[in-house]
């Protein structure tokens, strides 16, 4: 399986030095995200719309009120014997109010705005986990099981980041532009020229550094992605590593990986953090100009129409030119902060865009109670199962008695069309039958299985199922009604009892402790701390090799299908345990038929019929004696001796 797992891999590796990759469609990838935003918080987003609105009311009000205090209050007291600060005390009290309610809408946006952030992530996570089961087996073999964990951490976080905080900053920032502009104009239009023409020149600075970071915040996430698979395969594969004392060749290539992604994220962060201090810079050379060009005019006094200005308006329009700065400087940064978030939901959205698995198939399995060779569908369990096959073209309903008879008829298969891997299979397996594959590494055996469960859909032939057409059934159903056990044990967080009733999900508490006795396992499963209720975590580490595989056999009982397929299920236990787990699947294999992948050959000299495989074809079949007679392939596979040609 390894060489043609390979072909499918090949498309996972790095991103090749020198290419740039690029946002496709930025504009439509953030109304893709907006959609999530205003269909689920529409009213929260008005909420927050009318929260911005009072806040940047309350900061402008505050500047304005700068010049009524220096023209209409402080000026005029200072000419007055005995001042009345009554009315500046009320204009001070009336500021702090509107103050007060620019606090409380900033307060009240913040809390709005991290329910809806939180809220949208969990409705993606939720599609992309939905999305994620529904993806054919080919999707999971040519992506990293890191690189895929990387979108619903380090991708996702990033829309968080956009959405609670940089999508209301840049609304609050364009808001409290057009106020500051506004309130400017009525101060003085030729300040204000003198501001427009300065933003201009920083917005031209802002696009060009802009620009350079978000290409290189596309290529940070992509190099993340590599780094979290890299460091998975790591940790999974720690026995492996430590035993062929692999570390410093794996510390090697962790630092090129660490390295790109080192050179990436400087690159982006670079462009960023410059972006401040240039725009900053540019902030204050426009607040002096302003200064100077103002200070004219309010000492000459005598400016008119569009030239005249006051001393209070003076300092409220430089007050204003430096608040303008500030968001302009949000908004640069903001953009940068959107562009690495549109380089996650690029990836988010890919993921989500992928194609399902097709299924078209329109043959279900049902209950059925069974009376001669009528069949009568039911919704309780009657021990008697049938497939229901509606014909397309007349309508008739026909119902075919579920046995297990597998059939393959010259089947030609490869993972892409322009290499196969499989050359005109044909094999049948009556039910009760135990067919067994057996060859040298990359012969085809584990990619029958496969094709017998449909992970993969074949090119050519037909595989017939109680004589139906594979790819006339459902796949879910085809699925329900195959066991598998397999050489490595995939056990789930939860008690030994969760993982049993994973082959079936409505299995009764009796049925879960019959099938662990057919299993041989029950014996181990009362000896654990708590029993069944036990918990398993790290895939079951707290068991033995042979007790996880005790489980999966137990697990494949549990949901006592017709047909098994057992892939090396005994090749990485010990023999005193491979005789418990070799008796148990013995239970697991009478009365259903079963196809076996050796890995040890003594396992299958009962089989009906020994298939050797080499380079995708059945080269010999018989049984075990008849095989051994005819001294070829399976000969010099099961004595070790070579035979004279």
């Amino acid at each position: 399986m390894a060489s043609e797992t390979k072909e499918v891999k090949m498309g996972r590796g790095r991103m090749p030095r020198g290419v740039k990759p690029k946002i496709e469609n930025p504009g439509k990838i953030m109304a893709r995200l907006m959609k999530y935003v205003f269909r689920y918080y529409s009213i929260h987003m008005i909420v927050v719309m009318l929260c911005i609105l009072g806040n940047v009311f309350a900061s402008v009000q505050g500047t304005l009120f700068l010049r009524t205090l220096i023209d209409d209050y402080i000026t005029p007291l200072m000419g007055q014997a005995t001042p009345d600060y009554g009315p500046l005390l009320m204009a001070i009290l009336r500021v702090a109010g509107y103050y007060a309610i620019g606090v409380i809408c900033a307060f009240t946006q913040s809390k709005v705005m991290i329910y809806v952030g939180q809220g949208t992530l969990l409705r993606i996570r939720k599609e992309l986990f939905e999305k994620m089961e529904s993806l054919p087996i080919r999707y999971f073999d040519s992506h990293t099981r890191g690189d895929i964990m990387s979108v619903y951490t380090n991708d996702v976080d990033t829309l968080r980041q956009m959405v609670s905080q940089s999508l209301p900053q840049l609304l609050s920032s364009a808001l409290t532009i057009v106020s500051i502009a506004i309130s400017m104009i009525s101060l003085s239009i030729p300040l204000t020229g003198l501001t427009f023409i300065m933003v201009i020149v920083m917005m031209i600075v802002s696009a060009k550094i802009a620009g350079a970071s978000g290409t290189n915040f596309i290529r940070q996430q992509k190099s993340l992605g590599q780094v979290n698979g890299f460091i998975e395969e790591m940790m999974s594969g720690q026995k492996v590593v430590k035993v062929f004392t692999h570390e410093e060749a794996n510390v090697n290539d962790f630092n090129k990986l660490n390295d790109e992604l080192f050179e990436a994220a400087n690159k982006a962060t670079a462009f960023v953090n410059i972006m401040m201090p240039i725009n900053a810079q540019l902030g204050h050379l426009s607040f002096m100009i302003c200064a100077a060009a103002g200070g004219a005019l309010a000492l000459l006094g005598n400016g008119q129409g569009i030239f005249a200005l006051t001393v209070g308006g003076l300092a409220s329009f430089l007050t204003f030119n430096k608040n303008f700065n500030m968001p302009i400087n949000q908004v640069t940064q903001q953009m940068n902060a959107i562009v690495m978030s549109l380089a996650g939901a690029d990836r988010v959205f890919k993921l989500m865009d992928e194609e399902a698995e097709v299924d078209d198939g329109y043959v279900t399995l049902v209950r059925v109670k069974k009376d001669g060779d009528k069949f009568e569908e039911s919704e309780v369990r009657t021990g008697h199962w049938a497939w229901k096959h509606q014909h397309q073209a007349t309508g008739e309903v026909e119902y075919v008695e579920m046995k297990g008879n597998i059939v393959m008829d010259g089947v030609d298969f490869g993972y892409r069309d322009d290499k196969m891997v499989l050359h005109d299979i044909s094999l049948y397996a009556h039910p009760g039958q135990k067919i067994a594959f057996v060859g040298s590494t990359g012969a085809g055996k584990t990619t029958i299985m496969n094709l017998i469960t449909r992970f993969y859909d074949i090119q050519d032939g037909k595989i017939r199922y109680d004589g139906i057409n594979i790819n006339k059934i459902r796949k879910s159903d085809l699925r329900r009604s195959l066991g598998m056990v397999l050489q490595d044990t995939n056990l789930f967080t939860g008690t030994v009892r969760d993982n049993i009733r994973f082959g079936k999900l409505d299995a009764t508490d009796e049925e879960i402790v019959a099938a662990a006795k057919l299993a041989n396992a029950d014996g181990f499963i009362t000896r654990l701390p708590d029993g069944y209720d036990t918990m398993l975590t790290g895939g079951g580490e707290n068991l033995s090799q042979g007790q996880r595989q005790l489980l999966a056999i137990a697990r494949a009982a549990v949901a006592n299908p017709p047909v098994l397929i057992l892939d090396e299920a005994t090749s990485s236990i010990d023999s005193r345990t491979e005789r418990i787990v070799q008796d148990g699947m013995d239970k697991l294999m009478k009365g259903r038929t079963t196809f076996v992948i050796a890995h040890r050959l003594s396992t299958i000299k009962n089989s009906d019929c020994i298939m050797v495989m080499e380079n995708g074809r059945i080269i010999e079949r018989g049984t075990h004696d008849d095989l051994l007679e005819e001294k070829g392939k399976y000969y010099e596979l099961y004595t070790g001796k070579a035979v004279a040609t």
